[in-house]
């Protein structure tokens, strides 16, 4: 037994406060530098929100320009007389302008330039004639071509108006300055729009349900002043938009119904969807972020710094592994291995407790982390949907959201068409596509939309 003079006591017990003092001073220094570093939400903050954007690699900050290196270069083309929508000939007269000497013709040269027409409103007028049979009496009127019956604006400034709100995110109040048209005409305009579109939601569900790879995401939207959200429900073809004013379940279950459905969804860990009747797989990218979130909470803890040096390049080196020039007989090869890695390090002793936490994840989700292992065609990741719903993010940044139910609604209906047209439009552009379809609706208001949508290849007819 150790006696301790009472002057030494005080110094020891002076020495572990100051110790406990600069410990909690570290770790308060730390998270104060995270947060300036990574935003509010830690890894989880959007690019947007970051403090500071992280500088450019110095080899990319050298490039001059062109292409980006490894990257095939895309120049300037030149046009023909074929591929021009135009042949404008310039002259320069025949007399030079110097000494007034007679100019002769040397060569002609071609200089491609891409220019476009100003969106201006154009006002037509239409001598509708009618017309009666001398002998039955009845009366027959021409139509008008392109226009929606008793609409004052035609399909074409219709279809740009509603590819210009919905699918790049123009706010209302700029395009009422580009066309002229007032706000509650535009309105009205989509309004009447998601009345004609609505019935095509059922066969987009359907066709949704039967794809074999579906993801879904979500992310946050203001209704009517109320906090609500944007559901996002896609694939490589399809996609299906619903703005809602909850997160709760019931919104997936709308989408997915009650049986049992083919195929994988790909989807982050969010607990509304596991009880949809279909495979689930997880995302990686979500599951990298929480790994590498540990090695920043804990520095200085070599147990974690050894976890995560692990199984932080097996996640990665599964989520590139799709991209990779490989026969399927080489990808599925290494998925297995990849996959036995991933179970091995999470089910090794481990004694720090947010390496288990961490392993529990993997360990009671086995089921629901490793269908890309088996098929090739379900990514590990869920960047379809983030990327899909990275322009409703951005029109939320402008927008502020909508400022009705009806106007969610509409924004759904249209959103859902839109997105899908973009992604079987084929070589054509999204708004002749669309004005097409409203073609279609000025010749017969009565014919059934969804039969005119293109089909999606992946799904068999």
């Amino acid at each position: 037994m150790v006696n301790y003079c009472k002057g030494c006591f005080e110094k020891q017990r002076k020495i572990d406060q100051l110790l406990e003092e600069n410990q909690r001073l570290k770790a308060k220094l730390r998270y104060q530098d995270r947060r300036e570093k990574e935003g509010f939400f830690g890894s989880c903050t959007p690019s947007s929100k970051l403090p500071f954007k992280v500088n450019s690699r110095e080899e990319n900050r050298n490039h001059k320009g062109g292409a980006r290196l490894g990257h095939p270069g895309h120049g300037r083309r030149s046009h023909s007389e074929e591929t021009a929508d135009e042949l404008i000939p310039i002259e320069i007269g025949d007399i030079c302008p110097e000494c007034g000497g007679p100019l002769k013709l040397k060569e002609i040269r071609n200089r491609t330039v891409i220019e476009s027409e100003p969106l201006k409103p154009k006002k037509i007028l239409y001598r509708l004639p009618h017309k009666q049979c001398s002998l039955c009496h009845r009366v027959f009127r021409a139509k008008v071509p392109s226009v929606l019956p008793k609409s004052l604006y035609g399909n074409q400034i219709t279809a740009q108006m509603v590819v210009m709100h919905y699918f790049h995110g123009i706010p209302m109040g700029r395009i009422c300055e580009m066309t002229g048209i007032q706000l509650g005409s535009l309105v009205d305009i989509f309004h009447r729009l998601s009345g004609y579109f609505a019935p095509a939601l059922e066969l987009l569900k359907e066709q949704y349900r039967l794809s074999p790879v579906k993801h879904a995401d979500e992310t946050g939207w203001r209704i009517d002043g109320q906090n609500g959200y944007a559901w996002l429900f896609c694939t490589s073809e399809t996609s299906l938009f619903s703005f809602q004013n909850t997160r709760s379940a019931s919104v997936p279950r709308s989408i997915f119904g009650k049986e049992k459905l083919p195929g994988v969804l790909v989807v982050d860990r969010y607990n509304a969807y596991n009880k949809t009747p279909v495979q689930i797989q997880y995302c990686y990218a979500h599951l990298l972020r929480d790994v590498k979130k540990l090695e920043k909470e804990f520095p200085d803890n070599q147990e974690i710094t050894s976890f995560v040096s692990t199984l932080a390049p097996l996640l990665v080196q599964a989520m590139h592994l799709r991209s990779q020039p490989l026969t399927d007989e080489q990808y599925y090869q290494q998925t297995k291995q990849i996959q036995q890695e991933i179970m091995e390090v999470n089910k090794r002793a481990a004694h720090h407790l947010a390496i288990r936490a961490t392993q529990d994840i993997f360990n009671t989700n086995e089921n629901r982390l490793y269908h890309w292992v088996q098929d090739r065609r379900v990514p590990p990741d869920n960047n379809q949907a983030e990327r899909d719903l990275r322009p409703t993010v951005i029109a939320r940044k402008v927008s502020f959201g909508t400022s009705s139910d009806a106007g969610s609604k509409t924004r759904s209906v249209l959103m859902s068409v839109l997105h899908t047209l973009n992604k079987r439009r084929g070589k054509q552009s999204l708004e002749s596509v669309f004005k097409n379809l409203l073609d279609e609706l000025a010749k017969n208001p009565k014919v059934q939309i969804a039969s005119l949508l293109p089909k999606p290849e992946a799904i068999p007819p």
